[in-house]
């Protein structure tokens, strides 16, 4: 196989070796020949002429290459089915397969894909670019999908870099997800999640409706929850609101901005089995809500808090960089003494020392004591390689306020 070499800067070359599998562009990336094309393979060369491996392109891009091994491969449908049968065999060791049927497959970076992951919901597969280097080699890559999972049909999904302005960029979120093959899954398709069920849309956007990262975090929620009362802000379609009930939660708060989120809230619950007296849901900015809670001397024994990076409402933007210390100083106002907090980032780019210091100053603000007893990530299912830390972006930290 006749593969161009392109010629990386000796920092490079030294992030790849420790095993970091990105090419971020650089003075010496820039000296590439202008004529690469997003998907081209290349083969990687340090500059003591050494080989690094086989690299998929994606000029103009911030992270420029990806490498896909350290020796020389052309990724066709044999090469696929072997990372994917890899993959597969990993989460076997751990899941829960007869009572979990909606996880990552495959996990980009950590599967030897960087750039493309695999999610399963029931029958249905749901494949994510984050790169459009992959648009090229999705023949081969459907073709052994289908080899080895059997799906019922398969999703392709483009992740665009920034999430903010989609309307601009795409008209609407539901023109991201396309069926490239097999039939259509229902509209509202249930999944379960060890033992719990909800209801998902695959072809509804941007998110499906549960996010499977948090999945092993929902089940050790439930720990902190039995005869208390619980609130979920930023709450989604309330998968930890379901899980807090499953659990004995006394009650559940859910709020969010998003009138069509809570009535998603109230089908989880319903296709639980739960009495809708164990739910209460409030539509409205969090921030406003709290200030509401506080005002009526409401109080919690936990709080649940996953906001997103960013989120925008009529009246104001949320920010988890600067907006996280806000949002906790605001919850502790209706929590009580001695209570619990579980906090989330998913933000990338917020290292966990850093999302420390926002709690902290949550907590400062407030005028309480903040101890963390508990810290977590991903699930096993989103596996990172250890020399990427970008890998491991979500951070959940339960915290006691005295």
């Amino acid at each position: 196989m006749a593969l161009r070499t392109l010629k990386v800067g000796a920092e490079t070359a030294r992030m790849l070796q420790l095993g970091h599998p990105w090419v971020i562009a650089d003075r010496y990336t820039a000296a590439w020949p202008a004529s690469l094309r997003p998907g081209q393979l290349a083969r990687l060369q340090a500059p003591d002429g050494g080989l690094l491996g086989t690299a998929l392109l994606e000029p103009g891009a911030r992270v420029v290459a990806r490498l896909l091994d350290r020796g020389l491969v052309e990724p066709g449908a044999g090469w696929f089915s072997r990372r994917l049968q890899a993959a597969e065999q990993l989460r076997e060791r751990f899941l829960d397969l007869d009572r979990t049927d909606a996880f990552r497959l495959v996990n980009g970076e950590g599967d030897g894909l960087p750039g493309l992951t695999v999610d399963r919901y029931r029958d249905w597969l749901v494949v994510q670019f984050y790169t459009p280097a992959w648009q090229p080699h999705l023949r081969p890559l459907l073709a052994a999908l289908e080899e080895t999972w059997r799906p019922a049909g398969i999703y392709l999904k483009q992740r665009p870099q920034q999430t903010r302005n989609l309307k601009q960029q795409f008209g609407s979120e539901e023109q991201l997800v396309e069926l490239v093959t097999g039939e259509a899954a229902p509209e509202k398709l249930t999944v379960r999640e060890h033992g719990l069920r909800y209801l998902v849309r695959l072809n509804a956007g941007l998110h499906t409706g549960l996010f499977l990262d948090q999945r092993d975090n929902r089940r050790h929620f439930g720990r902190w929850c039995r005869d208390r009362k619980v609130l979920n802000l930023f709450c989604f379609t309330g998968a930890f609101s379901v899980a807090a009930v499953a659990a004995g939660a006394a009650g559940v708060t859910s709020v969010d901005a998003s009138r069509h989120y809570l009535d998603w809230v109230r089908d989880n619950a319903e296709l639980n089995g739960q009495s809708k007296q164990k739910h209460e849901l409030l539509c409205g900015d969090c921030r406003k809500v709290l200030k509401r809670l506080a005002r009526e001397k409401r109080l919690f024994d936990l709080v649940f808090v996953d906001p997103p990076s960013f989120s925008t409402t009529r009246k104001g933007k949320f920010s988890s960089r600067g907006g996280t210390a806000e949002i906790i100083a605001a919850l502790l106002a209706v929590l009580k003494p001695g209570g619990l907090v579980m906090a989330c980032s998913n933000h990338q780019k917020m290292e966990i020392a850093d999302y420390l210091k926002e709690l902290r100053r949550g907590g400062l603000d407030a005028g309480r004591n903040l101890k963390v007893i508990d810290q977590r990530g991903q699930g096993g299912d989103f596996p990172y390689p250890v020399g990427f830390p970008e890998g491991r972006y979500l951070k959940v930290v339960t915290l006691v306020a005295d």
